[in-house]
């Protein structure tokens, strides 16, 4: 059992919270590239090196959920039970990450980003990231068995499948096509398919 965070950790939790709301909010209201960090700093009122403390770059700032994310999509491989197959568990994790990413809420970001070379290529390697962490997780699984280039192909394809149905007009029914087809691929990279 986790025991909860205390004053410290909730105080540095609450300040990252401050900096990425007020920098996401100032962000959409004059455009990315119209605002600095020394302004998001002020409107938060925190030294710019506390910001930079908590985020490592500007465009950090727009994904400031990227940890939790990339913990998530772990976590769907190692808190599964032990009978529980890996492919449904990684589906239910994109779909859910998928559903909080196409909410009418983020069409204002995900404009953003698309208008944004340097936060398109932010997004990108963040993507490429959250797979290899993805690949690590599956193939460290030893009731799993598969080769690596298996566990880094089936992990891209999840991280692809996100990216490809928040970019649909069926978000859900993409995330279904897309796991369909790497069902298939993760059953036919099984060691009784090779041999």
């Amino acid at each position: 059992m986790t025991a909860p965070p205390g004053r410290r950790e909730r105080k540095k939790a609450a300040t990252r919270q401050k900096i990425a709301d007020t920098a996401l909010r100032l962000f959409l209201e004059r455009g990315y590239d119209a605002v600095g960090i020394r302004d998001v700093a002020a409107e938060a009122d925190v030294a710019v090196t506390t910001l930079f403390s908590h985020f490592a770059s500007k465009e950090a700032l727009v994904f400031e959920q990227d940890e939790d994310f990339e913990r998530r999509l772990t976590r769907a491989v190692t808190g599964r039970t032990p009978d529980e197959p890996l492919i449904p568990a990684l589906r239910r994790e994109v779909l859910a990450l998928v559903r909080h990413c196409t909410a009418d809420s983020a069409a204002p970001i995900w404009r953003m980003v698309d208008e944004s070379p340097s936060l398109r290529s932010y997004e990108e390697s963040m993507r490429l990231r959250h797979a290899e962490s993805l690949a690590a997780a599956i193939a460290a699984d030893p009731g799993l068995s598969r080769t690596t280039t298996a566990c880094r192909a089936v992990a891209r394809f999840a991280i692809d499948a996100y990216s490809l149905a928040r970019e649909a007009a069926d978000p859900e029914a993409a995330v279904d096509d897309v796991f369909r087809m790497i069902e298939a691929a993760w059953e036919a990279a099984s060691p009784s398919q090779r041999g």
